[in-house]
Protein backbone atom coordinates (compact mmCIF):
# COMPACT_ATOMS: atom_id res chain seq x y z
CA UNK A 1 0.00 0.00 0.00
CA UNK A 2 1.37 3.59 -0.50
CA UNK A 3 1.95 6.01 1.90
CA UNK A 4 -0.77 7.02 3.95
CA UNK A 5 -0.39 10.49 3.75
CA UNK A 6 0.43 10.50 -0.16
CA UNK A 7 -3.24 8.78 -0.61
CA UNK A 8 -5.29 11.58 1.69
CA UNK A 9 -3.05 14.37 0.04
CA UNK A 10 -1.92 15.41 2.82
CA UNK A 11 1.32 17.02 4.69
CA UNK A 12 3.24 14.67 7.34
CA UNK A 13 2.65 17.55 9.35
CA UNK A 14 -1.24 18.22 8.72
CA UNK A 15 -3.65 18.58 11.83
CA UNK A 16 -6.05 16.10 12.70
CA UNK A 17 -8.55 17.98 11.14
CA UNK A 18 -7.03 18.07 7.89
CA UNK A 19 -6.69 14.65 7.30
CA UNK A 20 -10.56 14.29 8.51
CA UNK A 21 -11.61 16.92 6.26
CA UNK A 22 -9.33 15.11 3.08
CA UNK A 23 -10.66 11.51 4.04
CA UNK A 24 -14.31 12.78 3.93
CA UNK A 25 -14.11 14.67 0.66
CA UNK A 26 -12.24 11.74 -1.17
CA UNK A 27 -14.40 8.66 0.53
CA UNK A 28 -16.96 11.00 -0.86
CA UNK A 29 -15.78 11.16 -3.90
CA UNK A 30 -14.50 7.29 -4.49
CA UNK A 31 -17.28 5.70 -2.43
CA UNK A 32 -18.56 2.63 -5.00
CA UNK A 33 -22.33 3.69 -4.83
CA UNK A 34 -21.38 6.87 -6.29
CA UNK A 35 -19.43 5.71 -9.07
CA UNK A 36 -20.75 2.39 -10.14
CA UNK A 37 -19.75 2.86 -13.96
CA UNK A 38 -15.62 2.65 -12.35
CA UNK A 39 -14.56 -0.92 -11.61
CA UNK A 40 -11.17 0.33 -9.76
CA UNK A 41 -13.36 2.48 -7.66
CA UNK A 42 -13.89 -0.11 -4.79
CA UNK A 43 -10.23 -0.56 -4.34
CA UNK A 44 -9.04 3.68 -4.55
CA UNK A 45 -12.15 3.36 -1.81
CA UNK A 46 -10.85 0.96 0.14
CA UNK A 47 -7.00 2.07 0.20
CA UNK A 48 -8.80 5.55 1.10
CA UNK A 49 -10.16 4.48 4.54
CA UNK A 50 -6.57 1.96 5.25
CA UNK A 51 -4.77 5.05 5.19
CA UNK A 52 -7.28 7.23 7.88
CA UNK A 53 -7.03 3.99 9.43
CA UNK A 54 -3.37 4.81 10.30
CA UNK A 55 -2.97 8.24 9.69
CA UNK A 56 -6.54 9.24 11.53
CA UNK A 57 -5.89 7.34 14.30
CA UNK A 58 -3.85 9.70 16.93
CA UNK A 59 -1.77 6.54 18.24
CA UNK A 60 -1.34 4.43 14.93
CA UNK A 61 -0.16 7.46 13.52
CA UNK A 62 2.67 8.47 15.61
CA UNK A 63 3.76 4.77 15.30
CA UNK A 64 3.98 5.00 11.49
CA UNK A 65 5.81 8.31 11.86
CA UNK A 66 8.23 6.75 14.34
CA UNK A 67 8.71 4.08 11.88
CA UNK A 68 7.38 1.46 14.26
CA UNK A 69 4.48 -0.02 11.53
CA UNK A 70 3.85 0.01 7.75
CA UNK A 71 1.64 1.43 5.62
CA UNK A 72 -0.95 -1.31 6.27
CA UNK A 73 -0.56 -1.03 10.08
CA UNK A 74 1.60 -4.10 10.24
CA UNK A 75 4.75 -4.03 12.99
CA UNK A 76 8.06 -3.31 10.40
CA UNK A 77 10.68 -6.27 10.96
CA UNK A 78 13.11 -5.11 13.77
CA UNK A 79 15.95 -7.99 13.20
CA UNK A 80 16.35 -11.04 15.66
CA UNK A 81 17.45 -9.22 19.29
CA UNK A 82 21.37 -9.78 19.02
CA UNK A 83 21.61 -10.92 15.57
CA UNK A 84 22.12 -14.70 16.98
CA UNK A 85 20.11 -17.34 14.60
CA UNK A 86 16.71 -17.75 13.70
CA UNK A 87 15.54 -19.68 16.13
CA UNK A 88 12.21 -18.19 18.28
CA UNK A 89 10.36 -18.56 21.51
CA UNK A 90 6.85 -20.18 20.77
CA UNK A 91 4.57 -17.88 22.97
CA UNK A 92 4.42 -18.54 26.84
CA UNK A 93 6.51 -21.32 27.73
CA UNK A 94 8.19 -21.11 24.43
CA UNK A 95 9.71 -23.81 21.83
CA UNK A 96 12.83 -23.97 20.34
CA UNK A 97 13.89 -25.33 17.09
CA UNK A 98 16.83 -28.50 16.86
CA UNK A 99 19.96 -27.82 16.42
CA UNK A 100 23.06 -30.35 16.03
CA UNK A 101 26.67 -29.75 17.34
CA UNK A 102 29.21 -31.66 15.30
CA UNK A 103 32.83 -32.31 17.27
CA UNK A 104 35.97 -32.23 14.96
CA UNK A 105 36.66 -35.52 16.15
CA UNK A 106 40.26 -36.77 15.65
CA UNK A 107 43.19 -38.59 17.93
CA UNK A 108 43.31 -36.86 21.61
CA UNK A 109 40.65 -34.14 20.21
CA UNK A 110 37.58 -34.29 22.48
CA UNK A 111 34.24 -33.37 21.69
CA UNK A 112 31.46 -31.33 22.76
CA UNK A 113 29.81 -34.91 23.80
CA UNK A 114 32.69 -35.80 25.49
CA UNK A 115 32.23 -32.64 27.63
CA UNK A 116 28.50 -33.50 28.14
CA UNK A 117 29.82 -37.37 29.11
CA UNK A 118 32.25 -36.12 31.83
CA UNK A 119 29.15 -34.10 32.94
CA UNK A 120 26.55 -36.66 32.61
CA UNK A 121 28.54 -39.99 33.20
CA UNK A 122 27.18 -41.71 30.00
CA UNK A 123 26.54 -40.67 26.53
CA UNK A 124 24.92 -38.07 25.40
CA UNK A 125 21.12 -38.01 24.91
CA UNK A 126 20.79 -38.23 21.09
CA UNK A 127 24.18 -39.58 20.55
CA UNK A 128 24.41 -41.76 17.69
CA UNK A 129 24.68 -46.10 17.88
CA UNK A 130 28.66 -47.52 17.85
CA UNK A 131 30.29 -43.62 19.36
CA UNK A 132 29.20 -41.60 15.89
CA UNK A 133 30.52 -37.81 16.85
CA UNK A 134 27.08 -36.59 17.33
CA UNK A 135 24.61 -34.79 19.65
CA UNK A 136 21.12 -33.37 18.92
CA UNK A 137 19.03 -31.33 21.41
CA UNK A 138 15.61 -32.63 21.61
CA UNK A 139 12.81 -30.45 22.07
CA UNK A 140 11.07 -33.38 24.19
CA UNK A 141 8.00 -32.83 22.82
CA UNK A 142 7.57 -29.13 23.45
CA UNK A 143 5.76 -27.78 20.07
CA UNK A 144 7.18 -24.65 17.89
CA UNK A 145 5.16 -22.29 17.87
CA UNK A 146 4.42 -22.22 14.08
CA UNK A 147 1.71 -19.85 13.43
CA UNK A 148 2.21 -16.06 11.87
CA UNK A 149 -0.38 -13.34 12.88
CA UNK A 150 -1.49 -10.10 10.89
CA UNK A 151 -3.45 -7.83 11.32
CA UNK A 152 -6.33 -6.43 8.04
CA UNK A 153 -8.35 -3.92 7.66
CA UNK A 154 -11.34 -4.18 5.01
CA UNK A 155 -14.37 -1.49 4.37
CA UNK A 156 -17.83 -1.99 5.69
CA UNK A 157 -19.11 -3.03 2.41
CA UNK A 158 -16.47 -5.64 2.24
CA UNK A 159 -17.01 -7.19 5.56
CA UNK A 160 -20.92 -7.52 4.37
CA UNK A 161 -20.16 -8.74 0.56
CA UNK A 162 -17.24 -10.79 1.35
CA UNK A 163 -14.17 -9.93 -0.94
CA UNK A 164 -10.55 -11.45 -2.11
CA UNK A 165 -7.57 -9.03 -0.30
CA UNK A 166 -3.95 -9.73 -0.88
CA UNK A 167 -2.40 -9.97 1.97
CA UNK A 168 1.68 -9.77 2.87
CA UNK A 169 3.18 -11.98 5.53
CA UNK A 170 5.94 -10.91 7.63
CA UNK A 171 7.89 -13.00 5.95
CA UNK A 172 7.68 -10.98 3.30
CA UNK A 173 5.63 -13.75 1.34
CA UNK A 174 2.13 -12.59 -0.55
CA UNK A 175 -1.15 -14.40 -1.36
CA UNK A 176 -4.72 -13.49 -1.72
CA UNK A 177 -7.03 -14.29 0.89
CA UNK A 178 -10.84 -14.54 0.63
CA UNK A 179 -12.65 -12.74 3.48
CA UNK A 180 -15.57 -14.71 4.12
CA UNK A 181 -19.40 -12.24 4.08
CA UNK A 182 -20.41 -11.38 7.03
CA UNK A 183 -17.31 -11.26 9.01
CA UNK A 184 -16.83 -8.95 12.50
CA UNK A 185 -14.36 -6.48 13.67
CA UNK A 186 -12.21 -8.21 15.58
CA UNK A 187 -13.03 -11.95 14.30
CA UNK A 188 -9.89 -14.15 13.25
CA UNK A 189 -9.56 -16.01 10.16
CA UNK A 190 -7.30 -18.79 10.37
CA UNK A 191 -5.72 -19.76 6.76
CA UNK A 192 -4.34 -23.36 7.33
CA UNK A 193 -0.28 -24.23 6.63
CA UNK A 194 0.52 -20.67 5.59
CA UNK A 195 2.32 -20.13 8.81
CA UNK A 196 6.49 -20.79 8.97
CA UNK A 197 7.65 -23.98 8.96
CA UNK A 198 10.29 -26.55 11.05
CA UNK A 199 11.88 -29.34 9.90
CA UNK A 200 10.00 -32.35 11.70
CA UNK A 201 6.88 -30.37 12.37
CA UNK A 202 3.15 -29.28 10.49
CA UNK A 203 3.50 -25.95 8.74
CA UNK A 204 1.43 -23.43 10.97
CA UNK A 205 -1.19 -21.48 10.36
CA UNK A 206 -1.92 -18.17 9.30
CA UNK A 207 -3.61 -16.17 11.74
CA UNK A 208 -5.71 -12.83 10.36
CA UNK A 209 -7.52 -10.56 12.90
CA UNK A 210 -10.05 -8.47 10.66
CA UNK A 211 -10.55 -4.64 11.56
CA UNK A 212 -13.53 -2.66 10.02
CA UNK A 213 -12.33 0.99 8.94
CA UNK A 214 -14.56 4.23 9.64
CA UNK A 215 -17.16 4.63 6.91
CA UNK A 216 -17.67 8.18 6.17
CA UNK A 217 -21.66 7.94 6.23
CA UNK A 218 -22.44 4.55 8.72
CA UNK A 219 -21.70 3.95 12.38
CA UNK A 220 -21.93 0.26 13.44
CA UNK A 221 -23.74 -0.22 16.19
CA UNK A 222 -24.24 -3.98 17.04
CA UNK A 223 -25.89 -5.41 13.92
CA UNK A 224 -27.87 -2.12 13.48
CA UNK A 225 -25.77 1.28 11.46
CA UNK A 226 -26.61 4.64 12.03
CA UNK A 227 -26.48 7.55 9.75
CA UNK A 228 -26.94 11.16 10.21
CA UNK A 229 -28.79 12.77 7.24
CA UNK A 230 -28.64 16.36 6.77
CA UNK A 231 -31.49 18.34 5.60
CA UNK A 232 -32.46 21.98 4.50
CA UNK A 233 -34.54 24.46 6.76
CA UNK A 234 -37.15 24.28 4.27
CA UNK A 235 -37.13 20.56 4.15
CA UNK A 236 -37.87 20.22 7.96
CA UNK A 237 -40.56 22.59 7.90
CA UNK A 238 -42.31 21.23 4.20
CA UNK A 239 -41.77 17.82 4.06
CA UNK A 240 -39.80 16.22 1.50
CA UNK A 241 -38.55 13.20 -0.23
CA UNK A 242 -34.86 12.30 0.06
CA UNK A 243 -32.17 9.68 -1.16
CA UNK A 244 -31.02 7.99 1.92
CA UNK A 245 -27.71 6.10 1.48
CA UNK A 246 -28.04 1.89 2.38
CA UNK A 247 -25.45 -0.40 1.94
CA UNK A 248 -27.61 -1.84 -0.39
CA UNK A 249 -27.70 1.30 -2.40
CA UNK A 250 -29.54 4.86 -1.91
CA UNK A 251 -33.37 4.66 -1.16
CA UNK A 252 -35.92 7.54 -1.26
CA UNK A 253 -37.49 8.41 2.35
CA UNK A 254 -40.92 10.60 3.04
CA UNK A 255 -39.48 14.01 5.89
CA UNK A 256 -42.92 14.31 6.98
CA UNK A 257 -43.83 18.28 7.59
CA UNK A 258 -42.35 19.73 10.64
CA UNK A 259 -39.47 17.35 10.97
CA UNK A 260 -36.92 18.48 14.07
CA UNK A 261 -33.43 18.75 14.12
CA UNK A 262 -32.36 15.08 15.86
CA UNK A 263 -35.55 13.13 15.17
CA UNK A 264 -34.62 9.65 14.24
CA UNK A 265 -36.65 7.22 11.95
CA UNK A 266 -35.96 3.51 11.62
CA UNK A 267 -35.87 1.71 7.76
CA UNK A 268 -36.08 -2.01 8.65
CA UNK A 269 -33.23 -4.94 7.41
CA UNK A 270 -30.85 -2.01 6.25
CA UNK A 271 -28.54 -2.42 8.41
CA UNK A 272 -25.71 -5.66 8.86
CA UNK A 273 -26.68 -9.05 8.52
CA UNK A 274 -27.25 -10.88 11.80
CA UNK A 275 -28.22 -14.20 13.25
CA UNK A 276 -32.06 -15.29 11.94
CA UNK A 277 -32.32 -11.61 9.56
CA UNK A 278 -30.73 -8.27 9.02
CA UNK A 279 -30.45 -5.32 11.37
CA UNK A 280 -31.97 -1.69 10.66
CA UNK A 281 -30.69 1.33 9.63
CA UNK A 282 -32.06 4.00 11.89
CA UNK A 283 -31.52 8.24 10.37
CA UNK A 284 -31.29 10.77 12.45
CA UNK A 285 -31.97 14.09 10.87
CA UNK A 286 -29.69 17.38 10.85
CA UNK A 287 -30.93 20.82 9.89
CA UNK A 288 -28.42 22.28 8.49
CA UNK A 289 -28.28 26.29 7.30
CA UNK A 290 -27.36 27.79 4.32
CA UNK A 291 -23.34 28.90 4.38
CA UNK A 292 -23.00 32.85 4.79
CA UNK A 293 -25.58 35.06 5.58
CA UNK A 294 -28.81 35.80 3.57
CA UNK A 295 -30.66 38.62 4.62
CA UNK A 296 -33.84 37.65 2.90
CA UNK A 297 -33.68 34.33 5.57
CA UNK A 298 -32.90 36.10 8.00
CA UNK A 299 -36.07 38.95 7.70
CA UNK A 300 -38.43 35.72 7.21
CA UNK A 301 -37.16 34.48 10.53
CA UNK A 302 -37.69 38.19 12.25
CA UNK A 303 -41.17 38.50 10.87
CA UNK A 304 -42.00 35.35 11.75
CA UNK A 305 -40.79 35.49 15.03
CA UNK A 306 -42.56 38.25 16.11
CA UNK A 307 -45.64 36.76 14.51
CA UNK A 308 -45.11 33.19 16.23
CA UNK A 309 -42.63 32.97 19.06
CA UNK A 310 -42.10 29.69 21.41
CA UNK A 311 -39.80 28.62 23.60
CA UNK A 312 -38.26 25.27 23.15
CA UNK A 313 -36.13 25.33 26.02
CA UNK A 314 -39.26 26.04 28.82
CA UNK A 315 -38.73 22.77 30.36
CA UNK A 316 -35.16 23.94 31.93
CA UNK A 317 -36.69 26.57 34.02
Amino acid sequence: MRDPYEVLGVPRGASAAAIKSAYRKLAKKHHPDSNTNDPKSAARFSEINSANEIIGDEDKRKQFDRGEIDAEGKPRFQGFPGGGARGRAGGPGGGFETHTFRSGGGPGGGGFEDILNSMFGGAARGQRPGGGKGFEFDTGGIGLDLDLSVAMTVSLEESVKGAEKRVRLPTGKELNVKIPAGVAAGQQIRVKGQGETAQGHPPGDLLITVSIAPHPFFKIDGSDLRLELPITLYEAVLGAKIRVPTLGGAVEFPIPKNTSSGRTFRLKGKGLPKAGGTGDLFVTTRIILPDGNDAELEALMQKWRDGHPYNPRSDFG
